[in-house]
């Protein structure tokens, strides 16, 4: 598994992560047949809900500092 996986923003898909590499640890062969296909989609879904978290945050984070930036300017503008 790709190590930038393996960090705290995706803690909830830990299990998913390791499902995943236990049917990769099988074998070639298990994997060409499809065997680890719907684990992959699971881990996929839950990665992508992870990402949607964190880009929520961020964006909340920034239009906060955005707002308190243009606040400062404000009285800035306002004194001078």
């Amino acid at each position: 598994m790709h190590p930038l996986l393996h960090t705290k923003d995706n803690i909830g898909c830990e299990d998913l992560m390791n499902a995943l590499e236990e049917c990769h640890a099988r074998g070639f062969l298990w994997k060409a047949i499809g065997m680890c296909s719907d684990t992959k989609k699971q881990l996929i879904d839950c990665l992508k809900v992870e990402r949607a978290k964190s880009q929520t945050a961020n964006r909340t984070s920034v239009e906060d500092k955005k707002a308190r930036i243009r606040a400062k300017w404000k009285e800035i503008d306002e004194n001078s």
